[in-house]
């Protein structure tokens, strides 16, 4: 277990401090400031999705909408093209329902990750044309930012291409139609910002809720517009009439009514990108637009299968990435690893658990025989897509965000590439960058803590990137029970208490700490509130995210 270094944000509140003490001091941490800030962010609005407030070109949003009405109008085959991940899909299943109330020429396609790759691409657009040949206006989403050399090709096919993206742009801008484009939303939020131009008044607005499936999805930071779209979007998440969520919610064992970011996180989410990353994400989207039932069933069905396999793979490349990064971890900064055996499809969450295990940026490399794809994830501080395109010359493509990216390079190459990127990273990547950091709002004494305090911290949900649950911590606590549960004795439960007021506690993944604390000790806490329902009864108990033994 890599340690921790706790960092405390926020000042020490009073000894008699009050819950909206408390609260101040959460909001200020997370650069809340001032009545009209705070009011947004507690009582956030749909007015806050506009292209003004995200940064799209205005111009553009208007060339690309003008174009789309026109494509309607002339009953021009429209096809959107859109990506394999949540993101992709969400974000093209809004696009497309929107456009097919307008007219029945207009197309969904995803493309094969292992056989056209990322993004638009002259491949992809080849094979759109194969099932799509009367094809004259493509709209991309998720995607197309970079893809310079598609959007030329296309051009010259007497295609126009209107590129929806919110990846890092690249040094050229695409010679595109028009470009709606910002990194404040994801792909999803941007198709449907866009849509919104050709909603009629009264249509019931059902597409919140993909937009929130794409947005804590891709890890976008939950401020601004972002926060009212899955704020928003968790509501008509809990009472969806989607067939193929409610297939899905069942197949997950999901109670609608407990519909959080985490749900999206850890259990949505994982089963829409099972199909993108082990098969056709089209099925994926299929289940998110049918509106028949028995279909919504059969494809739940193989989603939940489909990601069985995939979490069968993953643990498999993740323990032998584990023991190729054992090798390096202590010489190097950031970690590459490369096997023939690695599905492109797993590469990014192998890369993930690396991250998590090392704290160091990784790389993991799917090794082809002439042409390799890799994917990358990194740490705070670290941009990962700026190093990568300072070794652009050895890179076939390279596309993404600051703390993930994907990227083609030759076979040959991986060694070269390896100690040039070490190169870039070195200067970079500083002691200090490279210690993991617990972020602590506060201390906190336990007498505060009640079921209205709780629900008061609530009002500061959706938690995700860029507004973390709230983390606190209590100082001489005593431990009165300590015992480890779960498969492989990998979490920690306890009860613990200070000052007359005692609380079950859970640490997951803290197991290993059962070696050093014991019962009667007192220690430190850094933790997290949550309420835990068994047997019909409801408390509050304590998240644990790391002991300090005083």
């Amino acid at each position: 277990m890599i340690h921790k270094r706790w960092v405390i944000l926020g000042k020490h509140p009073a000894k008699k401090a009050s819950i909206q003490d408390i609260l101040t001091i959460l909001l200020h941490n997370r650069g809340i400031k001032g009545k009209k800030q705070t009011d947004n962010f507690i009582t956030p609005s749909l007015g806050l999705v506009t292209a003004k407030s995200v940064g799209i070109d205005a111009l553009q949003l208007k060339r690309a909408i003008e174009r789309i009405k026109s494509a309607i109008t002339n009953a021009e085959t429209i096809v959107i093209f859109g990506d394999y991940d949540v993101d992709g899909i969400t974000g093209t299943a809004i696009l497309w329902e929107t456009l097919y109330k307008k007219t029945k020429h207009v197309f969904p396609y995803i493309p094969d990750r292992v056989e056209e790759g990322y993004g638009l691409s002259i491949k992809g657009m080849t094979n759109v044309l194969a099932k799509h040949p009367k094809t004259t206006l493509v709209i991309t989403v998720d995607n197309g930012i970079v893809a310079g050399a598609a959007a030329v090709w296309a051009k010259d096919k007497g295609i126009d291409v209107i590129i929806t993206d919110h990846h890092t742009s690249g040094k050229q801008t695409p010679d595109a139609y028009a470009i709606v484009h910002t990194t404040n939303l994801c792909g999803a939020g941007v198709a449907y910002l866009l849509s919104q131009a050709f909603k009629e008044k009264g249509d019931i607005d059902d597409h919140l809720e993909l937009a929130a499936l794409g947005t804590v999805a891709d890890l976008v930071p939950l401020t601004g517009a972002n926060r009212a779209i899955v704020k928003f979007g968790i509501t008509s998440l809990k009472q969806t009439k989607r067939p193929g969520l409610r297939a899905l919610y069942q197949a997950a064992g999901i109670d609608p009514s407990t519909m959080s970011v985490y749900t999206i996180g850890h259990l949505i989410g994982p089963r829409l990108n099972a199909t993108g990353r082990l098969a056709s994400a089209m099925d994926s989207l299929r289940l998110l637009c049918t509106p028949d039932t028995s279909r919504a069933q059969k494809l739940s069905d193989y989603l939940e299968r489909t990601n069985r396999e995939r979490q069968l793979m993953m643990r498999e490349a993740t323990d032998h990435a584990t023991l190729l990064a054992r090798e390096t971890v202590s010489s190097r900064k950031l970690i590459v690893v490369s096997h023939e055996s690695y599905q492109q499809g797993v590469i990014g969450l192998v890369a993930g658990r690396l991250v998590e295990e090392y704290y160091r940026p990784a790389i993991v490399i799917a090794r082809g025989k002439e042409e390799s794809k890799a994917s990358a994830r990194s740490i705070r501080g670290f941009n990962i897509i700026e190093a990568l395109r300072q070794s652009a010359g050895l890179l076939i493509d390279v596309g993404g965000h600051p703390m993930a990216a994907g990227f083609t390079l030759e076979t040959k190459l991986i060694e070269q590439f390896t100690q040039l990127l070490e190169k870039i990273a070195e200067p970079l990547l500083t002691d200090d960058l490279l210690e993991k950091k617990l972020q602590i709002d506060c201390k906190l004494p336990f007498s505060i803590i009640t079921k209205s305090f709780y629900k008061k911290l609530q009002t500061l949900a959706p938690f995700g990137m860029a507004n973390a649950e709230p983390v606190f911590m209590t100082e001489d606590v005593t431990v009165e029970d300590i015992r480890v549960i779960g498969h492989g004795a990998t979490h920690l439960k306890m009860i613990v208490r200070r000052d007359n007021t005692s609380f079950d506690a859970i640490g997951f993944g803290l197991g290993e700490l059962s070696s050093d604390i014991h019962a009667g000790d007192t220690v430190a806490l850094a933790y997290s509130i949550d309420e835990n329902t068994w047997n019909g009864s409801t408390k509050l108990q304590l998240k644990v995210k790391d002991i300090s033994k005083t």
